[in-house]
């Protein structure tokens, strides 16, 4: 059945011409459509244009009308970095940071992602699913079509192919388009305490080769940082993940500077993430690679600690992508409206950079840029509605608000 969406105050994201991202200065190009119309059928975008372009309907009897009213439609939003599968909250620990404790603090009296690990080894697979799943259909009615989901609160070989198995099943069960990330290395486990190279050896040659045969993951992701895996563990893992053809999309630069971004993009890297912390020389680093640069500004603003440092990253030529980061400990959110109203507020960028940094760069961060992130012939039919608005702005300016009428995910409408 043919869909077509009439009456579109302005259609947001298009192109005639796909393109894998947008970096530097041309994050401020926004191509937008007023007073539009798109069509889907399959799942698929088949046509767009103006209101006075469209032809009309030749035949009634196959095809739904979807009156948008004066509302605006853009692409999904696409969220390249989330821990979406996880057994608990963590709002004990919220509290002690409230009390003063630092995130560090907390992670070495049994806290952070340990706690999250030992709730996880205790709940069954199914028990997972069920609030994954809950997790999942949340983000999608606040915008979100596409997202990556990653273990790391397993930390045992069962545990972690547990958690990579709940994410194989979501894909099967939930309309988004889910990209799945083994992260074995997210901490040392308590028993491992004093050796880690014990714990790498358990990664890399039990974990590693089972997610590979039982094609679990399409990312590799180690958390490179002090205090958890250094840069001599993270070459070691990527190296290693390489002979497996898993992707590497790294924590990096969370609370120190200590190369995890040079070692990223050597390895072949499609995302470094965090990047709470820059210097010139990352930023060097990352010029004229493929690359994909991603701040977590909610998880900045959770925690209280420092914002990446994106209006230089553009400057410098980059591009850059925003992510929710959606985890209990650090960012107990998903919602990516609010991710977008921080890179206004607290990473100083414009609208249209926001825009182009959480649909086509995250798209491109997700691997999936050929067929999500924008409204263009051929891509899923992944979008949606706003209610009247004066401007595209106004979706960032307006924290706090639903402006979302209408869910649209492959071309089937998931909220009436």
């Amino acid at each position: 059945m043919k869909t077509v969406i009439k009456n579109i105050s302005e259609l947001i994201q298009v192109e005639e011409t796909t393109k894998k991202w947008v970096a530097g200065s041309d994050m401020a190009q926004l191509q937008t459509i007023k007073d539009a119309f798109v069509e889907m059928e399959g799942g698929i975008i088949t046509a767009f244009g103006s209101m006075d372009e469209w032809s009309g309907i030749d035949n009634w009897n196959n095809t739904e009308i979807i009156d948008a009213d004066d509302g605006m439609v853009f692409p999904s939003y696409c969220d390249s970095h989330t821990h979406l599968v996880f057994a608990a909250s963590r709002e004990n620990e919220f509290v002690d940071r409230i009390k003063g404790l630092s995130y560090e603090e907390i992670a070495k009296k049994g806290g952070g992602i340990l706690n999250s690990a030992l709730k996880l080894q205790n709940t069954s697979e199914e028990e997972l699913l069920a609030g994954a799943l809950q997790r999942a259909n949340e983000i999608m009615m606040m915008g979100t079509g596409a997202v990556e989901i990653k273990s790391g609160y397993g930390l045992t070989v069962n545990d972690e192919l547990k958690m990579l198995r709940v994410i194989k099943k979501l894909k099967e069960i939930s309309p988004l388009t889910i990209k799945a990330t083994f992260l074995g290395a997210h901490a040392l486990p308590q028993e491992y305490k004093g050796n880690k190279e014990a714990y790498m050896d358990l990664v890399i040659n039990e974990m590693l080769p089972q997610v590979r045969e039982e094609g679990l993951a399409e990312y590799i992701d180690i958390f490179c940082e002090d205090g958890y895996f250094d840069l001599a563990d993270t070459e070691r893992l990527l190296a290693a993940a390489s002979q497996y053809n898993l992707t590497p999309k790294t924590h990096v630069n969370q609370f120190n500077i200590i190369g995890g971004v040079q070692a990223s993009v050597k390895y072949g890297a499609l995302s470094v993430d965090h990047l709470e912390l820059m210097n010139d020389a990352d930023i060097e680093a990352l010029q004229e690679t493929d690359c994909m640069p991603t701040l977590l500004p909610s998880c900045s603003f959770f925690l209280g600690i420092p914002y990446g440092p994106a209006r230089k990253m553009i400057q410098a030529g980059l591009p850059v992508a925003l992510a929710s980061d959606y985890n209990p400990g650090s960012t107990p959110s998903g919602n990516m409206n609010f991710v977008a109203s921080l890179g206004c507020i607290q990473l100083k960028m414009t609208p249209e950079e926001v825009i182009n940094a959480t649909t086509i760069n995250t798209a491109y961060a997700l691997g999936a840029s050929d067929e999500l992130g924008s409204i263009a012939i051929g891509k899923k039919a992944n979008l949606f509605i706003t209610k009247p608005m004066p401007s595209y702005a106004y979706l960032p300016y307006a924290f706090g608000h639903n402006q979302i009428e209408t869910i649209i995910v492959n071309g089937k409408i998931q909220n009436k």
